[in-house]
């Protein structure tokens, strides 16, 4: 397999915790999936975990090479988490057609956060 894309995107937890604060419902629905949601909201601090998966989003697109907007959504990205802890990838919609065209067969994602600030990276392989 060779690399087809890098990607890399760190998100201070406050700044996401203000946008929790001031749209509520309204951004969690219009960045994050029903299961990302679920996920984060169980959590002791749910700012945290929200700012690595809207980081994990950015980190994606960038690795496509596109960004968020047109050609992929925010909810096209799904950050799920297996029993071990370990992030992985369902790509729908936009990302996935993407994936498709680049004949991607794998993505390597690595999430970390603090109290201050979440980072993601990503490497998709094909």
């Amino acid at each position: 397999m060779s690399v087809l894309g890098i990607g890399v995107d760190m998100v201070e937890v406050e700044r996401i915790q203000h946008s929790l604060n001031r749209f509520g419902e309204r951004f969690m629905k219009r960045v994050f999936t029903k299961g990302e949601i679920a996920y984060c909201v169980s959590m002791k601090f749910p700012a945290r975990h929200f700012a690595a998966r809207f980081a994990a989003k950015e980190a994606v697109s960038k690795a496509f090479g596109t960004g968020i907007g047109k050609a992929m959504g925010w909810r096209d990205i799904d950050v799920h988490k297996k029993e071990s802890g370990e992030p992985f990838l369902v790509l729908h919609e936009g990302a996935e057609t993407f994936a498709k065209e680049r004949a991607m067969k794998s993505a390597r994602i690595s999430l970390s956060h603090t109290e201050h600030h979440a980072v993601a990276m990503i490497v998709i392989e094909g």
